[in-house]
């Protein structure tokens, strides 16, 4: 991206990312963090319900259909919306690190309109890590995997201990996440980017 910011460029000495030896395997589907969660979540009737698979590297892939109730402008996906389609797939990729990470700072490129019922195919990756800071790209498509670039960005993922979860959340979806019986929703649920 040429007009990229100097805060999206990794610093000298970062690194390259290393996927974590637990991280799920190529392929396979990584599943909605927390239920309620508008990009991955079920329990949002209009949410994006965007199913994101781990690929090969540090790398994932999604496809999210754009629906009436994400339009824009008639017949058109709203900006907001692709823009939180991007920010889902770049936050899963925290899964393949097995790191908790929220985004900082997110800039996104609008190359085509994407129309209602279109599939948007996503691709993300990590590019660099130094300290805290996780930097990465992403892409959606439209027609296919190697279709048209309709969208793209770039970010910086930030890692968090779970406390601010805890600390910054409303109490009534903390306590209710956190008393879940279900141990792996409950782990799940301040495992990415909420």
């Amino acid at each position: 991206m040429s007009g990229t910011s100097t805060r999206l460029t990794p610093p000298a000495d970062a690194v390259g990312p290393v996927r974590h030896p637990d991280a799920p395997a190529p392929g396979e589907l990584l599943g909605s963090h927390y239920e309620h969660c508008f990009g991955c979540g079920n329990g949002q009737p209009h949410g994006l319900h965007l199913q994101a698979r781990a690929g090969e590297g540090v790398s994932v892939t999604a496809e999210f259909t754009v629906k009436p109730a994400h339009q824009g402008a008639p017949g058109l996906a709203h900006g907001g919306v692709l823009a939180t389609a991007m920010d889902e797939t770049l936050g899963a990729l925290s899964w393949l690190l097995r790191v908790i990470a929220v985004t900082g700072r997110l800039e996104t490129d609008y190359v085509l309109p994407v129309p209602v019922d279109t599939v948007l195919f996503l691709e993300a990756e990590v590019t660099a890590v130094h300290n805290r800071k996780i930097y990465c790209r992403a892409t959606g498509r439209t027609g296919g995997p190697e279709g048209p670039v309709a969208v793209r960005a770039e970010a910086l993922f930030i890692e968090v201990k779970v406390d601010h979860f805890i600390e910054n959340g409303r109490p009534e979806e903390i306590e209710a996440a956190m008393s879940d019986p279900d141990q792996v929703r409950r782990t799940r649920a301040f495992e990415v980017n909420p």
